[in-house]
């Protein structure tokens, strides 16, 4: 990676509104944010986004708002008074690009849907996320993580053979649809400077969720028949690519084709594994996975994870203790990388978040990367953006439209 030449970041000038609320489109907004847009975030006054309510708390601040939401701009408005939504649609018509996450016919309800608003500003990308997208038979439902994982496919792959379907860990579901939320926003920057034209962006987490899971679409496409299932920390096509149990816990190990079992086979003492009519080929091992397990066991059960990780990066077989995710951050390769970036907050005061971790050797990293307390900047924004002198702003506060 080279040293940077530019100080100017690529989203630099851009202005985005963000209407989103708890994770996806707040992570869309702030990844956006990330590369150099100006977010201004409209939150509901006194009460702001659930998020606010998450804990634990810093400070008196949600570390998860905090994350989610570093380096945006917080402006109170009421969106259902007219005052409030006049507010909107002026700062609407500066706006570049606007995330919202509403179930769909809420914006149609408040007046500031995209049909309604592109008329303002016809160069306006407006992104909508929401948990099965703008059409459709399930449109008007309601979604969360858990709801899309359920109904994705994932949860049947995830987890024992022996045991129900599992979600997985984190909000998946969420963050994806996210990160696809600012890559349609891109492309859509990207297509307006050619039409000067902006266009309405629909991500679904349902869709975004299926779009995941490229093994198991590719059992499906591929006329294996039927669902694909659970395997446990397994791989449902190569085999050995399990975790494995060592002396102090355990370690994954992938072997994804002939040339790199040959290389674990010589590994673990054993070279003539590679003759075994089991263990020839890829499907063969697959059919064979316990006695192979046995083996392998027979070797990484008298040595420490790190033993067994360091043996088999010698040997050029990819293998990995199992970390949680402090540890993980705590490991020199994740604080040589500066995935995490220590601000100064009003009121948590020092506290770690973690931009995007896309590196560009032709930009500046680093930015504003903290969270706004509840309105912060109402009175900077409606003065800046919209001309409004301090009596008036005054006025609207008395009123509660901020």
């Amino acid at each position: 990676m080279t040293e940077a030449t530019q100080a100017v970041r690529p989203l630099d000038g851009i202005k985005v509104l963000d209407l989103a609320r708890v994770l996806a489109g707040p992570l869309c907004s702030a990844m956006l944010g990330d590369l150099g847009a100006t977010v201004t975030k409209i939150e509901i006054p006194d009460h702001g986004d659930d998020s606010r309510a998450f804990s634990p708390h810093v400070g008196g601040e949600s570390s998860y708002f905090m994350l989610v939401n570093r380096g945006k701009k917080s402006v109170t408005l009421d969106l259902k008074s007219d005052e409030g939504r006049e507010l909107l649609l002026g700062l609407i018509k500066q706006a570049d690009i606007l995330v919202e996450n509403f179930r769909p016919g809420v914006t149609a309800r408040l007046g500031i849907d995209y049909e309604a608003v592109k008329a303002l500003n016809p160069r306006l990308i407006y992104v909508s996320i929401s948990g099965f997208g703008q059409d459709g038979p399930l449109a008007h439902r309601a979604a969360y993580d858990h709801v899309v994982q359920a109904m994705g496919g994932i949860m049947t792959v995830t987890g024992w053979p022996d045991g129900p379907p599992t979600r997985v860990g984190d909000a998946i579901g969420d963050v994806v649809a996210g990160i696809y939320g600012s890559w349609g926003a891109l492309a859509a920057l990207f297509q307006r400077d050619r039409t000067g034209k902006g266009q309405h962006v629909d991500v679904a987490m349902l869709d975004s969720i299926m779009s995941l899971q490229m093994v198991s679409l590719s059992q499906i496409t591929g006329g294996k028949g039927g669902a694909p299932g659970r395997v446990g920390n397994a791989h449902p096509i190569s085999a050995p690519m399990d975790s494995y149990q060592a002396i102090d816990g355990y370690v994954v190990i992938a072997v994804a084709n002939d040339a790199l079992f040959a290389r674990l086979a010589r590994a673990l003492g054993n070279p003539s594994l590679t003759e075994d009519p089991r263990f020839k080929t890829d499907p063969d091992r697959q059919g064979h996975q316990e006695e192979l397990r046995a083996l392998i066991e027979a070797w990484t059960r008298t040595r420490s994870t790190e033993e067994v990780t360091q043996l088999l990066d010698e040997a050029g077989v990819p293998a990995a203790p199992i970390y949680n995710l402090a540890q993980a951050l705590a490991t020199p390769h994740a604080q040589h990388r500066q995935l995490l970036h220590t601000v100064e907050h009003r009121n948590a005061g020092e506290f770690q978040v973690m931009p995007q971790p896309v590196r560009f050797s032709g930009i500046t990293s680093g930015g504003d990367y903290v969270a706004p307390t509840l309105g912060q900047h109402t009175d900077a924004v409606l003065s800046d953006e919209l001309g409004l002198a301090g009596p008036d702003i005054e006025n609207l506060r008395l009123r509660g439209v901020i």
